[in-house]
Formats: structure tokens, C-alpha cells, sequence
């Protein structure tokens, strides 16, 4: 193999948003079926239903695992998944993987600083990122649902960076973050990433970070 020729993916990161209670359920199931493990934190996810919103029950707590796997068991592992955790029925949870260049930590895992990953004309979806400061992603939200998206789930986090810290009785504060992650059709990514940007003026210093990545599969959307 030349310098110049791509280097094979090996690694994928299998994502899954599911009703809270279920995460540890999915680990159980994806290490029986050939997954070293994974991660679960909490969100919330967004149902677009002017009728829920009235309640204030359109906002409802999710789990989110991430694992990450042999790119040759992935699709196995969401295909197990998909079939144990009916997601082909609407409201039982989303699942998606994401190629992965380099993974360090987990067992004869190597950095290939020449790793990449080639086009993939099949990609039909793409995973929208946007981390603002929190408060804000309700705003996201509903910029990307004017311009066709289904809705999202928000992720608590917390920021630090140059333009961010403040100070309270002398001692540096950093305020929390808000990632609103949001699954779209490949060729609505433009339209719904453009409104967020106007929403929230997320091209000034400070105001946000929005990246988009390729998702190779997809399950439980409809």
C-alpha cells in the first residue's frame, strides 16, 4: 500500500438515543452480541407536536449510549439491536454509526496519522452537531424544524475556551453547554444548518460551533 492510498476504516461509533431506563439494556444486549461495552449519559428529546408543547410534554428524557466497535460488527450489532428494541415502531429510540479515523484506548488500538475516509456516494443522512451555551438550544431546535427537520435531542455539557470564562466573587466560572445533536436526510442538512446559523448568529466568536458528519446506518427513523 502507498503513501498516498487511503487507509481502510476499521472502527465505527455505533450511537443510540433511547427512552430513559433502556441504556443499560442496549449495552446488555450489544455485549452479548460482540461489543466490548459502551457509554450512557442523559438528554432530552424534542417531539414536534404543538399539542404535547401546550402541556409542556414535548420535551422527553432520552439515553444515549455510545459504543464503539469492529466496523465488521457493526451493522450486525445495530441489525440485533434494531430487532430487540423494535425500533422500526416510531417512538422506541433512533440508532446510527459513524466511521471512525483513529481510536485510542482500546486494545491493540494503533494512531495512523495517515488514516482517511474516502466519499461515499451511498451516505443517505447526515448527524447535525451544534453546541451553544445553555438556554439556547430550544432555539435550535425550532430553527431546524421551520426548515424541515423532525425535531433533536439536548445534551447537557459544559464549555471552556478563551471567550468563555467568567468571573464570580474572583474565581473563574465556566458556564454550561447545551449540544443539540439532530438526524436529517442528507440533502436537508444545507436548509436546516443555514436557518440555525441565521437563528442564533452562531458565526461570531462565542456564540456556538455547528459540524456536520457522513452516518453510514440508520435505524428507527421515519
Amino acid at each position: 500500500m502507498t503513501e498516498n492510498q487511503s487507509v481502510k476504516v476499521n472502527t465505527d461509533l455505533l450511537c443510540l438515543i433511547v427512552n430513559d431506563g433502556m441504556g443499560s439494556e442496549v449495552i446488555r444486549i450489544a455485549k452479548k452480541n460482540g461489543s466490548s461495552g459502551g457509554t450512557v449519559f442523559y438528554g432530552s428529546g424534542t417531539i414536534n407536536n404543538s399539542r404535547l408543547k401546550m402541556f409542556g410534554l414535548d420535551n422527553i428524557r432520552k439515553e444515549i449510549v455510545l459504543m464503539i466497535t469492529n466496523d465488521d460488527q457493526s451493522d450486525a450489532i445495530l441489525k440485533v439491536l434494531s430487532e430487540k428494541l423494535k425500533l422500526d415502531r416510531p417512538n422506541h429510540g433512533i440508532a446510527f454509526s459513524i466511521s471512525l479515523l483513529n481510536v485510542l484506548g482500546r486494545r491493540n488500538s494503533t494512531y495512523d496519522q495517515n488514516a482517511q475516509i474516502g466519499e461515499d456516494d451511498s451516505v443517505m443522512h447526515q448527524a447535525i452537531f451544534v453546541i451553544v451555551e445553555r438556554g439556547k438550544a430550544e432555539d435550535v431546535i425550532d430553527a431546524a424544524v421551520e426548515a424541515g427537520s423532525q425535531g433533536g435531542t439536548i445534551i447537557s455539557a459544559r464549555g471552556s475556551g478563551v471567550n468563555e470564562t467568567s468571573r464570580l466573587f474572583g474565581m473563574d466560572i465556566e458556564p454550561e453547554k447545551e449540544i443539540v445533536l439532530i438526524l436529517s436526510d442528507k440533502d436537508k442538512v444545507d436548509p436546516i444548518v443555514a436557518s440555525i446559523s441565521h437563528a442564533t448568529k452562531i458565526e461570531k466568536p462565542g456564540n456556538g460551533i455547528i459540524f456536520t458528519i457522513d452516518v453510514k446506518n440508520t435505524k428507527g427513523l421515519f
